[in-house]
C-alpha cells in the first residue's frame, strides 16, 4: 500500500518565504506574531504576542491565568531552554486534604487551582530572550478583548456544548453566554474585563520602565502576583472556599532549564522534563528508531500496530514514572537511553495488541507504585476544555515553541478579571504514591509539551498541538510522516491519524478505555478490520461536532532550512489554525 493511497491531498498549501514564519491555533494570533516579527521583534517576542492572543481568540481553551510551556532556540549562541509556564499546588493542599473531605477526588471548580504558571511565563520568555516590552507584545490581546472580534465556527460551537458548564457559575455565563445565549457566528465577542487587566498590567509596566527595562517586566510581573489582580483572585478564593493563598502567587516564579533530547536517524528532538508529558515523545521515537518504518508502509497494518504498541509502552512509563522532579526522582537518563528503548522494543508483539496498558518498564533501583489502569467511565460533568498552540522562525532562525493552555468552562472566573486561574490540578492524583501525586507547591504533571526538532546547521523545526494524552501520538506522527516518509509539512499534518487510549487518562477521574484505538478515516477499511484482528479496540474517530474538535488535534510547524534559505510553515486544518509569514 503506497503512502499517496491512502493520504488525501491536503486542503491548504505549505506556506513558503525566505524571512520569517508563524503558526498558530487560531489566525488572528498567527497574524498578531507577523506583525510584531514586521516590527522588528524577533521569534520570542512574536511567540509571546501570538500565545497572548490566543488567551482571547481561543478563550474557551486558553487562559492568560492558565499554563504556558515554551521551549526557545536561540541561534547566534545555540542556546535551548525551557520554560514551564506550570504553577504549583496551594501550600495547603495535599492528598490527605483531598482523601479526608472529598473522598481521594479533586472535585470540579476552584478547588482544581493551582498557581497561575503562563503570565510569568511569558514576562520570563520576553526578559530573558525578547526584546519587546510586555505592553507591546501584549497590544493585539488587549486590542482583540477590549474591541472584541468576530465569533467564528468553532468556539461558537463549543460555548454552545458547553452551555451547561458555563451557566454553573455566573461569572463565566455573563462572558461567554450573554443575554443567556452562545454568541452567534459573526458577532462581535468582547471580553473588556480581560481587555482592562491586560492594560493594568502594561500601564504599571510602563511607569517602572524608566528604571529600565527588567524593572518594567519586574512590574508587569508584580501586578498579577502581588498586586490587585492578586488581591482580587485571593480574596474570591477565601470567599468561595478556595485554597490558593497570597503567599502561593507572591512566591511563584517559572522554572527555565535545559531540553532533554534524542536522536532519531540523523535530526534531534527535543522536549520539556518530565514535570510534563514530553518525554513520551522523546522515548516513542526513541523506541521507533529501531524499526524499519519505511518498509512497514505509511498507515497500513503492520505500521498503525507497531506506533499504537509503541505509544502504549511510553504511555505506561509516563504512568509509572513521570512527576514533578522536584519531588520525585524521574530515572530520566535510562527512560531515554539507547539500551532502554531496545528492551521496550522488544516487547512489542507484532501479531498481538496488549490488551490493555502493558507493564513499566523494569528499572534497577525504581520500584513501580502507581496503579496499573481503570476501569472505563463516564466523562467528566464539566469537561476540561482543551489547549492551543504556537511557533515561529525568524530571520536570524531563533525559534519559538509553546503549548499554551487552560480555558474557562473547568473553573470559575475570578469576577472583575475576566480570567479563570489555572484549574491544572485536574490532572494530579490523590494518591500520595503516585509519581504526580498532590504535595504542598508541587506541580501537576502537565499534558501540553511544545516540542523542537533540528539537524545542527541544516534545519530547526518547532511543532506542537493541542489535544491533552494524544498530542504526543499525533506530534509523533506527523514527525514520522516528514522525516519517513519524505511528506511536505502541510500534508504531513493532514494525513489521517490514530490515537490510543488504553492507558489512564491525564485527568481526573484518570478514565481509561483497555484496547481502545481511534482510527481516523480515510485509513482503509482492511487496515480498521485487520487491526481488530489483532487485538485492538478499533473504532472510527468523530468526524463532526465538538468531539471532533477535540480530539482531532491542531499541530503547527515552521520548518526552516538553512542550507536554502527557505521557510516552510504548516498549520492544521481540522480547526480554524494558519500559518503566514514571507
Amino acid at each position: 500500500m503506497t503512502t499517496a493511497s491512502i493520504c488525501r491531498s491536503p486542503n491548504r498549501p505549505t506556506i513558503m518565504g525566505t524571512r520569517h514564519m508563524v503558526a498558530a491555533g487560531h489566525y488572528l494570533a498567527a497574524q498578531a506574531g507577523l506583525q510584531v516579527l514586521e516590527a522588528g521583534g524577533n521569534a520570542v517576542d512574536a511567540g509571546v504576542a501570538a500565545g497572548l492572543a490566543l488567551n482571547v481568540v481561543e478563550s474557551e481553551y486558553v487562559g492568560f491565568a492558565g499554563v504556558a510551556p515554551i521551549l526557545i532556540r536561540m541561534a547566534e549562541t545555540g542556546e535551548m531552554a525551557t520554560i514551564d509556564g506550570l504553577g504549583t499546588w496551594p501550600q495547603s493542599a495535599s492528598c490527605e486534604y483531598f482523601r479526608k473531605h472529598h473522598g481521594g477526588e479533586v472535585p470540579q471548580g476552584i478547588l482544581r487551582t493551582v498557581v497561575p504558571g503562563a503570565p510569568d511565563a511569558w514576562i520570563t520568555a520576553l526578559e530573558l530572550f525578547g526584546t519587546f516590552s510586555f505592553g507591546d507584545a501584549a497590544a493585539a490581546a488587549i486590542r482583540l478583548a477590549r474591541d472584541g472580534f468576530p465569533m467564528y465556527p468553532m468556539m461558537a460551537e463549543l460555548l454552545e456544548a458547553g452551555r451547561g458548564a458555563y451557566e454553573h457559575w455566573p461569572s463565566n455565563a455573563a462572558i461567554y453566554l450573554p443575554g443567556g445565549r452562545a454568541p452567534e457566528v459573526g458577532t462581535l465577542f468582547v471580553q473588556s474585563d480581560l481587555g482592562a487587566m491586560l492594560q493594568y498590567m502594561a500601564d504599571e509596566e510602563h511607569a517602572a520602565v524608566e528604571k529600565g527595562r527588567a524593572e518594567g517586566l519586574q512590574a508587569a510581573r508584580d501586578a498579577f502576583y502581588r498586586g490587585d489582580i492578586a488581591a482580587k483572585i485571593v480574596r474570591f478564593h477565601e470567599e468561595n472556599g478556595g485554597l490558593l493563598a497570597a503567599d502561593d502567587l507572591a512566591r511563584y516564579r517559572a522554572t527555565v532549564e535545559k531540553p532533554f533530547r534524542v536522536r532519531f536517524g540523523d535530526v534531534d528532538v527535543y522536549g520539556c522534563g518530565p514535570w510534563c508529558q514530553g518525554p513520551m515523545l522523546l522515548q516513542a521515537l526513541s523506541v521507533l528508531d529501531g524499526v524499519d518504518l519505511a518498509a512497514l508502509g505509511h498507515n497500513t497494518t503492520d505500521y498503525v500496530h507497531t506506533v499504537a504498541e509503541t505509544i502504549k509502552l511510553s504511555a505506561a512509563d509516563r504512568h509509572a514514572y513521570y512527576g514533578d522532579p522536584k519531588f520525585v526522582d524521574v530515572p530520566m537518563e535510562t527512560l531515554l537511553s539507547d539500551a532502554y528503548a531496545e528492551a521496550r522494543r522488544k516487547q512489542i508483539r507484532p501479531d498481538k495488541a496488549w490488551p490493555d496498558m502493558p507493564p513499566a518498564g523494569e528499572i534497577a533501583g525504581w520500584s513501580v507504585t502507581a496503579s496499573g489502569t481503570a476501569a472505563g467511565g463516564a466523562p467528566p460533568k464539566f469537561p476540561a476544555l482543551d489547549t492551543s498552540y504556537v511557533c515561529v522562525v525568524d530571520a536570524a532562525g531563533n525559534a519559538f515553541s509553546g503549548t499554551p493552555s487552560d480555558g474557562s468552562m473547568a473553573s470559575p472566573v475570578v469576577p472583575g478579571t475576566g480570567i479563570v486561574p489555572s484549574s491544572r490540578g485536574h490532572q494530579s492524583w490523590a494518591d500520595p504514591d503516585h509519581p504526580s501525586s498532590i504535595a504542598p507547591g508541587k506541580r501537576p504533571r502537565l499534558t501540553p509539551n511544545p516540542a523542537l526538532a533540528m539537524r545542527d546547521g541544516d534545519f530547526v523545526m518547532p511543532f506542537g498541538t493541542p489535544g491533552h494524552d494524544v498530542q504526543t501520538q499525533v506530534m509523533l506522527q506527523v514527525f514520522l510522516n516528514m522525516f519517513v516518509f519524505d511528506m511536505e509539512p502541510q500534508l504531513a499534518i493532514e494525513a489521517p491519524r490514530f490515537v490510543s487510549y488504553s492507558f489512564p487518562s491525564s485527568a481526573m477521574p484518570h478514565e481509561s478505555h483497555p484496547g481502545l484505538l481511534h482510527i481516523e478515516p480515510p485509513i482503509p477499511e482492511d487496515v480498521f478490520k485487520a487491526l481488530g484482528e489483532r487485538g485492538h479496540v478499533v473504532e472510527w474517530w468523530p468526524t463532526e461536532g465538538p468531539m471532533y474538535h477535540q480530539s482531532l488535534n491542531c499541530v503547527c510547524l515552521v520548518h526552516a532550512d538553512f542550507r536554502t534559505g527557505v521557510k516552510k510553515a504548516a498549520a492544521d486544518s481540522r480547526r480554524p489554525a494558519y500559518a503566514v509569514g514571507w
